[in-house]
């Protein structure tokens, strides 16, 4: 049985609080999640505000590799017919090779959200599916709220759907919508749906989305795998609305390794950990370190016995090994933990380096001192690659910041404020001394480093910075705590991170920009 997973990060993922992410940011994420195999690749609600059919559009110049695109809607209107209802039309035009809407199961919600009679609900599941079906690949139907409506109406909510079988869907996926049913309560009800659609004669695919508002998603998610269950519906890091969805990083290696299934995910699930601290990044949001598989004391030994059993077998306090989902083994009295990951970088960025190299030391050592002081670089690989090649004695020095001053000023009160910044520097032994206004201190001090550097370096002129993150990494400091500020730039060819951190906004922000305009001229450099 190969199991398909189907991730909502992009639309219910983002429904949680102070989870917020750019177009752009949707998009690096939809093809992280395409490299790591998602099968399905829930983009949004196209028809609920203008982002989602900005990255709806944008994402048709975007070729995936594997994933599907999905976009996301719920039935028709009941006042509307199908061809002349907004959503249904919103969803043909984001031209996705699959398309998820939802309808309701429970009774309650027909009468209570929809105000609309029972037989009504099922004419609009059925009609809307069918009207749809002709116009995409994979039509998956979402059950909202199925297993409570199961529980307090099983005839209609198993009624429901038949009618989206008639429909047309290819995949019904019973949702846990308020995160309530325990995992003992899931195997009766999968193997009546399953009962269910023997009697119809239907061999449409069960898949299943639960919530986790009882602490229960993931389990309930394995529990409908082991019973037939080929779809998962879920989100990276368990993010989502209240308490969150079934988490994917949790779920995945499960499916994978515990339950020795087939899925194409499993091909790249080393590329998992790397995934979940993409996402966050992307978020601004802080890494849970002790999430399973993912975190960073997934697989942490601290000392004493331990330790010492796991030096002799890992397998003596590890369930799986490390490096399977991308982690790595964390033993304080040892540095042999990061060694993989660097090589593994080093080849990726065509970089001479071997395991007993003294750079390798070198680069550890830095590392750890760096992510001491707070840096991360998930989302920011063009400043690990320099770093790497400062500790490899080959990094070009293409010019020598000698002082900056930022100075912001207003005067009156109803205007914008004045920021100013100065800039001085030395490329090959000739200085530049110049200034720039800018929209806010970061701008203006880009604005003052790119006119000093432009008649040594032309070519900045096509870099242009497309965004720009800071996170506060210690809140008990108050305004005195330390920050970490996350670049993104791209030119014509690439777009890369860079992260710089300290205590005052500016500083880091200057490092971040400095690894940036760096990182471009290497690039330009090597061709």
């Amino acid at each position: 049985m190969i199991i398909e997973f189907y991730d909502t990060t992009l639309r219910d993922g983002t429904q949680a609080e102070n989870f917020n992410l750019s177009v752009d940011d949707k998009i690096r994420i939809t093809q992280q999640l395409d490299t790591l195999g998602i099968d399905f690749i829930e983009g949004g609600w196209p028809g609920s505000n203008p982002l989602a059919v900005e990255y709806f559009e944008k994402m048709k110049a975007v070729a995936l590799k594997h994933a599907r695109l999905a976009a996301f809607g719920a039935t028709r209107h009941f006042q509307n017919p199908p061809d002349k209802d907004p959503n249904l039309q919103a969803l043909i035009a984001a031209q996705t090779p699959a398309i998820t809407i939802f309808g309701k199961s429970w009774d309650i919600h027909v009468h209570e959200a929809l105000r609309i009679e029972l037989e009504d609900n099922l004419q609009i599941i059925e009609d809307s599916l069918a009207f749809l079906r002709p116009q995409v690949k994979h039509l998956i139907y979402d059950a909202e709220h199925f297993f409570d409506g199961f529980k307090n109406n099983r005839e209609y909510c198993l009624a429901t759907l038949g009618k989206a079988i008639s429909g047309g869907a290819e995949t019904l996926a019973l949702c846990d919508t308020n995160g309530g049913t325990l995992p003992h309560e899931i195997p009766a009800i999968i193997e009546r749906v399953k009962l269910f659609l023997q009697e119809q004669g239907s061999t449409v695919k069960i898949g299943i989305h639960p919530h986790n508002d009882s602490e229960t998603g993931v389990a309930n998610a394995l529990i409908g795998v082991s019973l037939g269950v080929r779809q998962v519906q879920g989100t990276i890091n368990g993010y989502g609305e209240r308490c969150g969805n079934a988490n994917l990083t949790s779920i995945i290696p499960a499916v994978v390794f515990k339950m020795g299934l087939e899925a194409e995910v499993g091909k790249n699930i080393d590329k998992l950990y790397t995934t979940s601290r993409f996402v966050n990044e992307l978020a601004n949001l802080p890494h849970n370190r002790y999430q399973p598989y993912v975190g960073e004391s997934a697989f942490a030994h601290k000392g004493g016995i331990h330790v010492s059993a796991v030096q002799r077998n890992p397998r003596t306090y590890e369930h799986i090994e490390p490096e399977k989902v991308g982690n790595v083994r964390r033993i304080l009295i040892s540095d042999q933990a990061g060694k993989s990951n660097v090589l593994h970088k080093a080849v990726k960025y065509g970089l001479n380096l071997k395991a007993d190299d003294p750079a390798m030391n070198t680069i550890i050592r830095e590392l750890k001192e760096l992510e001491a002081q707070g840096f991360q670089y998930e989302g920011a690989e063009a400043s690990f690659e320099l770093l790497m090649r400062k500790a490899m004695g080959i990094e070009h020095q293409f010019f020598t910041l000698e002082s900056f001053r930022v100075m912001n000023s207003k005067r009156i009160m109803d205007t914008a404020s004045l920021t100013e910044a100065t800039i001085r520097l030395t490329v090959d032994g000739q200085e530049e001394h110049t200034a720039s206004l800018g929209d806010g201190p970061v701008n203006a001090l880009d604005k003052a480093m790119r006119k000093a550097l432009l008649r040594f370096y032309p070519r900045l002129e096509e870099m242009e910075l497309i965004d720009y993150k800071v996170r506060v990494l210690s809140g008990e400091h108050g305004t005195g705590a330390k920050v970490r500020v996350l670049v993104e730039s791209k030119d014509a060819e690439n777009h890369w991170g860079t992260v710089g951190v300290s205590f005052n906004i500016i500083e880091a922000s200057w490092q971040a920009l400095e690894d940036a305009v760096n990182y471009k001229l290497m690039k330009d450099a090597r061709g």
